[in-house]
């Protein structure tokens, strides 16, 4: 897991104050990643604002979704919060890597990052 010394500062910020459940997680993956310079991360890697599109690895549905701030996450228009377990569990991933996280009712589920694209260049 990679992930740019700016958003990763930000990061460490908005779980300081955000009383999310998720935060745990993000948190966890916060502390396994990888911390490089911005300009090091390579484009195949979910940062935030990427527009990912990501495989369950069982079930075989395809989803994308941007990687939003909680203050520009919108479901309805497939901005997910990265305080979402699905947004924490994305972050820093390489196209090709999986990843499972924790869903209710005790069961994990088992995701692959497919493509990577950047905002800007996507769209609003």
């Amino acid at each position: 897991v990679l992930v740019g010394r700016t958003a990763h500062a930000r990061l460490l910020s908005l779980i300081a104050t955000s009383g999310a459940e998720a935060a745990t997680l993000l948190f966890d993956e916060l502390d396994a990643a990888t911390v490089v310079a911005d300009s090091e991360i390579p484009s195949d890697v979910v940062v935030m604002g990427s527009m990912v599109t990501f495989r369950d690895v069982v079930t075989r549905e395809v989803s994308t979704v941007e990687l939003a701030y909680p203050d520009r996450a919108d479901p309805s228009r497939g901005r997910i919060s990265i305080l979402a377990p699905v947004g924490a569990a994305l972050i820093g991933l390489r196209v090709g890597e999986q990843i499972s996280w924790p869903v209710p009712h005790g069961r994990d589920r088992h995701l692959e990052v497919v493509e990577v694209s950047d905002t800007a260049t996507t769209g609003p």
